[in-house]
């Protein structure tokens, strides 16, 4: 089975097809990642909107180890300068890592740092970061989805997971009741049209309390009669004589 960034472009390419595409497509973090953000937008025009995968830095005996934000990157130079000043000595894209940069610090440098403890567990130091035009779209799309007015949008996502819930769990949608795609394709608009019928429901307002039914010819008789009647006057006992 492919992975979710793998198959985001043929999905797209399928909405192309059918012309459906939308200025944005909002999707999980399984569907995101920055090279793909940039593919789509290059060859569909279309906006991908999901969660950055988070900084990943490891825990070092006395504190949280240096992350790649506090290294300097000189882009045109291909040198990288650490927190203490000390320049890259290596520069590479090794193919186990592409699209990513290697930076390789010199074991010299390294070894007599005072702060090696905080940032690195072997003789010298390697930072892995992506190239320029993907390393500026990251750090953008990690700035970007710290603002309110990101989380907001984003927020419209938020109901796709209760709504696949509701279709499997709530209409039994994992099976199909009848045979033939055509069928099928009937059930599923007809569920649609339901679960839609389900949501307006709620946001209507409340139906007006009914009013009591009127007394009919013989309860009014015996009523007028002083006769006792049970609440359901087709069952009404008569006192003994």
């Amino acid at each position: 089975m492919a992975g979710d960034t793998k198959a985001l472009p043929a999905i797209l390419a399928n909405l192309h097809d059918r012309n459906l595409l939308s200025k944005e497509h909002f999707v999980d973090g399984g569907y995101f990642s920055v090279a793909l953000k940039q593919q789509i937008a290059r060859e569909h025009g279309v906006g991908l909107v999901g969660p950055i995968r988070a900084r990943s830095t490891r825990l070092s005996r006395k504190g949280t180890v240096f992350h790649r934000e506090a290294f300097t990157i000189d882009w045109d130079a291909q040198q990288v300068t650490c927190p203490q000043g000390k320049v890259s000595r290596r520069w590479s894209t090794p193919p186990s890592l592409a699209p990513y940069v290697n930076a390789e610090f010199s074991p010299d440098d390294c070894r007599q740092c005072p702060v090696k403890a905080a940032c690195t567990r072997t003789d010298a130091r390697k930072v892995s970061f992506l190239p320029r035009d993907l390393y500026d779209i990251q750090s953008e799309s990690r700035t970007e989805q710290q603002t309110q007015e990101w989380l907001s949008r984003y927020s419209l996502r938020a109901a796709i997971e209760g709504t696949i819930s509701e279709f499997v769990n709530g209409h039994g949608m994992r099976q199909c009741r009848y045979r033939s795609e055509e069928k099928t394709h009937i059930q599923h608009v007809l569920t649609a049209i339901a679960v839609n019928l389900e949501r307006i429901d709620v946001h209507l307002p409340p139906s007006p309390a009914r009013l009591p039914r009127s007394l009919t010819a013989l309860q009014g008789f015996l009523d007028w009669q002083h006769i006792p009647r049970s609440r359901s006057w087709r069952v009404a006992t008569h006192p003994a004589g």
